[in-house]
C-alpha cells in the first residue's frame, strides 16, 4: 500500500489524500467482536475514514462490515478493522472486494443482525 498523506477534511477531520479509485469491499471481522461495542467502533473508524457502507453481527459470532469510498481510505478503515475496541480482540479480518453499490449514499451504519 501506498504512504498515506494526512489532509484535513471538509469535516476538519485528518484524513488519508484521495487516490482517486472508489472500491467497495466486504470485511468479516471474527474474534471476540460481539458484545463489546465493535460495531459503533466501526462506524466511528468509517466516519474517520470517510467511508460509506454498513456493519452488522453475524449468527457465527462475527461481524460482516462493507465499507464504499476512494481506495486508500477504504484500506485505512480496513487496517483499522483489525485493531477493534478495547473490550474486544480481533483474530483475523478477510476482505473481499465487490462491486460498487450506486445507492450507498455518503454515510455508516449499523444494519440489522443477519438471520
Amino acid at each position: 500500500m501506498r504512504e498515506q498523506t494526512k489532509i484535513k477534511g471538509p469535516s476538519g477531520r485528518n484524513k488519508a489524500r484521495s487516490n482517486g479509485r472508489v472500491i467497495r469491499v466486504r470485511a468479516v471481522v471474527s474474534g471476540l467482536v460481539q458484545g463489546v461495542g465493535y460495531r459503533y467502533f466501526a462506524v466511528n473508524e468509517a466516519r474517520r475514514c470517510d467511508v460509506a457502507g454498513w456493519v452488522r453481527n453475524r449468527l457465527d459470532g462475527s461481524v460482516e462490515a462493507e465499507a464504499q469510498g476512494d481506495q486508500s481510505l477504504v484500506a485505512a478503515f480496513v487496517e483499522r478493522l483489525g485493531h477493534g475496541p478495547q473490550w474486544g480482540r480481533v483474530d483475523h479480518v478477510e476482505t473481499t472486494e465487490i462491486p460498487l453499490a450506486d445507492n450507498e449514499g455518503f454515510e455508516f451504519r449499523v444494519r440489522r443482525d443477519a438471520r
